[in-house]
């Protein structure tokens, strides 16, 4: 009788908004609970294919997570999985060795949480012998390898680790847990369910190594599809994975060339058929979507200066498609005496180059009053650390700078 489980991880329960972007509260609401959503989806597929067991590989919450009330909506789900004898295997993660709840919840007796002492578990399914390996972070940071940590795969089974790990390192993740790929293949074990990366990647050789990514995207930094994975043992042990979408609302970026549109009519019908055509290649129930207006056009200086109408427009074509939404518009639009040479075409040469120490240090001052400004609960609207302060702080300047280089090219006009 074939073993059955699916492999999830960072799940981030409740997780601030971090986007600056969303704006639009019936926006706001469907991400402010999405991830929830993506749980009882998740919980969903537990009980629609009949599976054995759910892996949870570390960070169920986010750092930030205080409150019960997202305790009490995760074993809400626990519990309906209890009742239908669906096992849960849990490993801590880097946000829930800082998270209150971590401390506090106690978990019906279908969920299994591995502690900072690599552990085993032995599940017996017909003839088939089922080793659950698995380790979580007593701290919030874990600097070395955890792979030493774990038992020696046992003999005769098939043996399956649990780890948060950043692997070799992946951008804008820090380092936890460092292993190679390399190394999880050389173990002896079976199949590594993996989390902390929130991009799915699928590792194969002599053993299946697979992160599958986070559930549910919570910004434009987390586009793409979003899934679990679907895992199953045969009698002799042969592994199949099958990757199953999982979020209720994907975000995409999406490039609209607008290269030598001249009619503002024109470039309303150019963008609203590319919201169409994104809308088309998704699968989500929801999409999320940030156009960005590129190329070489008349209109540069009129975008820059009527770019809040543009939006609407933009709105107003995902709110007749239906379940799509614009969070905002990036232009990376030349003007076309910027685009075809000579001194504004200098001029954008040197914007574009690192701006002057003196300029950048005004931009921080200038930011840093407006965060003074601000409500306690609301300064991490402008980043919660400095990478993404500068990164704010750099788009921020490069948006005014083309708005500058635009009505210099109305004016030449």
């Amino acid at each position: 009788m074939p073993f059955r489980f699916i492999h999830t991880a960072d799940l981030h329960l409740d997780s601030p908004l971090k986007s600056l972007a969303l704006r639009d509260a019936g926006l706001s609401a469907l991400i402010g609970t999405a991830t929830r959503t993506a749980l009882e989806r998740i919980v969903d597929l537990c009980l629609a294919e009949a599976v054995d067991a759910l892996l949870i590989a570390g960070d169920l919450y986010d750092g930030a997570t205080t409150s019960m009330k997202t305790a009490g909506f995760l074993l809400a789900q626990m519990r309906r999985l209890e009742v239908a004898g669906v096992r849960v295997f849990l490993i801590r993660g880097n946000h829930d060795a800082e998270a209150r709840i971590t401390r506090e919840l106690v978990f019906p007796g279908n969920v299994t949480l591995f502690g900072p002492k690599a552990g085993c578990q032995l599940i017996e399914q017909g003839g088939l012998t089922v080793a659950l390996h698995g380790i979580s972070f007593q701290q919030p940071h874990a600097p070395a390898s955890l792979l030493p940590l774990f038992q020696p795969p046992l003999r005769g089974a098939v043996n399956i680790g649990m780890m948060h790990t950043s692997l070799n390192g992946a951008a804008g993740h820090d380092p936890y847990a460092p292993v190679s790929v390399a190394e999880l293949q050389a173990s002896g074990f079976d199949y590594w369910a993996l989390g902390h990366i929130h991009q799915r990647a699928v590792h194969t050789g002599a053993c299946l190594v697979v992160m599958p990514g986070m559930p549910q995207g919570r910004d434009i930094g987390e586009m793409g599809s979003k899934s679990v994975t679907l895992v199953t043992i045969a009698d002799d042990g042969t592994l199949t994975a099958q990757e199953r979408p999982t979020s209720v609302a994907d975000f995409a970026r999406v490039t609209v060339d607008v290269g030598g549109i001249a009619d503002w009519r024109d470039l309303v019908e150019v963008l609203r058929a590319a919201v169409l055509a994104a809308r088309q290649t998704q699968t989500a129930p929801h999409l999320v979507l940030r156009p960005v207006l590129s190329g070489a056009s008349p209109l540069a200086w009129r975008i820059a200066r009527d770019g809040d109408l543009l939006l609407t427009e933009a709105a107003e074509a995902a709110q007749a498609i239906g379940s799509v939404w614009i969070d905002k518009l990036e232009r990376d639009v030349l003007t076309a005496a910027a685009a075809n040479g000579g001194a504004l075409a200098d001029l954008a040469d040197l914007i574009a180059a690192a701006p002057a120490a003196g300029l950048v240090l005004e931009a921080d001052t200038v930011m840093d009053d407006l965060r003074k400004a601000l409500p306690r609960d609301l300064r991490g609207l402008l980043g919660d650390t400095p990478e993404a302060m500068a990164a704010l702080r750099d788009g921020l300047m490069r948006d005014g700078a083309a708005g500058v280089l635009a009505r210099l090219t109305a004016g030449e006009g």
